[in-house]
């Protein structure tokens, strides 16, 4: 059954990105000490927050082709559309890397040459000077443009090969299944190298004097979360509307599962790195966390209970993860969770003491990239059959059972 974009879906998504765009027009006319700094930083913010829920989801894609698993088959279509963001998505980080570079704005305030530039005191940093063999625009673009053209790459061609299955029987598809395989085992090395250069490089190096050997994984797993999250909704929407018949609840409560498992590791990373730094006590270290507990308690608190302590409380059960409902109301709230974290990863290290709280530019512009990413998986979904045609374990998923 293929489906359809509703004119109220269309309708939605549309309203979605203008209202988003008019309350941060509003928001950017309130009293910010630098309107086109908090612009920027809001933007990106957003920016990478739908581009790690699409990562995060090809990255899961890629897994199961590497493990086989049988399972996610009924849900494939869904996995490869919401990866179909990756495109979007690494535009308007592009985008943000660009103006940073061109100096229209200073989110990485090492682009900056005055701060290796020992003869201008008011500005030279020597802590960068000694890390500018890696933090120095040259060597960065060319870390983010193999970063951002793997991405896409692999994004590209694992949706136009899963279509071209649809089309192979007997030993071609068998061939082509294992082509398959070796690409995700390729892509998941190259994503654990490339996720963890991508955090290094465009959230860690905002604040270039603090380090944390963890934060690569922390990022990771946050990708990974959102990803896993989104797809339960997804999957959901797409059963409400009387699609995916096949799709039981053996498969919700996998993917609650899921939810539920990548939830608590990025926990334990949130948390780690957290007391690992916080116990070393060294400036160096400790610098990221003294302004967010200091200022903006409420936001990285809130953020780890939300993470960690609804899926704890509220999806530990079997029920909890066969419920549609149930799955929808707490996906919908980590979602929301997943979002804030990226907020408090971003803004108070762009912006300072200048970073206010959560208000009306960064909502709104939340709500413009909801409603951008919505458009373009349903768009992907309208594309091709919502379940595949030809695939080695397509009846061991129809009959998938637990």
């Amino acid at each position: 059954m293929n489906f359809t974009i509703s004119k109220r879906a269309g309708a939605i998504t549309l309203a979605l990105i203008v209202v988003g765009l008019v309350l941060a027009v509003i928001g950017l006319a309130g009293d910010h000490t630098e309107h086109k700094q908090y612009t920027w930083a809001a933007f990106y913010a957003n920016a990478l927050f739908f581009f790690f829920i699409a990562l995060g989801t090809l990255f899961f894609y890629s897994l199961n082709h590497v493990t086989e698993t049988a399972w996610t088959v009924m849900v494939k279509r869904v996995y490869e559309a919401i990866a179909m963001y990756v495109p979007w998505g690494a535009l308007a980080v592009l985008i943000v890397l660009v103006a940073g570079s061109l100096g229209v704005h200073h989110i990485w305030h090492w682009m900056d040459a005055r701060t290796l530039d020992v003869a201008d005191t008011a500005h030279y940093d020597a802590h960068l000077s000694l890390i500018s063999s890696y933090l120095n625009k040259p060597f960065f673009w060319v870390r983010a443009i193999v970063v951002l053209a793997t991405f896409v790459f692999f994004a590209r061609w694992f949706r136009t090969h899963s279509l071209r299955m649809d089309q192979e029987t007997g030993t071609a598809l068998v061939a082509s299944h294992w082509k398959n395989y070796r690409k995700s085992v390729l892509f998941t090395v190259l994503f654990a190298f490339l996720s963890s250069i991508l955090a290094w490089d465009w959230i860690m190096s905002i604040e270039p004097h603090w380090h944390s050997a963890l934060f690569g994984w922390y990022v990771f797993g946050g990708m990974w979360a959102g990803g896993m999250i989104t797809a339960v909704i997804f999957v959901l929407y797409l059963k409400g509307k009387g699609y995916l018949p096949q799709v039981n609840s053996s498969h919700l409560h996998d993917m609650g599962k899921w939810v539920f498992a990548v939830s608590f590791l990025w926990s334990y990373l949130y948390f780690e790195q957290f007391m690992l730094i916080w116990y070393s006590n060294m400036p160096e270290e400790s610098a990221y966390y003294v302004p967010r507990i200091g200022h903006h308690p409420w936001l990285i608190w809130g953020t780890f209970f939300i993470n960690f302590g609804l899926p704890m409380l509220l999806l530990m059960s079997r029920d909890a993860k066969r419920s549609p409902k149930f799955l929808i109301g707490v996906g919908a709230l980590i979602f929301l969770g997943h979002w804030t974290d990226t907020v408090q990863m971003v803004m108070p290290g762009a912006l300072g003491a200048h970073f206010e709280g959560i208000g009306l530019l960064e909502i709104g512009f939340f709500l413009a990239f909801l409603g951008l990413f919505i458009r373009v998986v349903l768009n992907a979904l309208s594309k091709a059959p919502l379940t595949v045609v030809a695939h080695p374990f397509l009846e061991e998923s129809v009959h998938h059972h637990i």
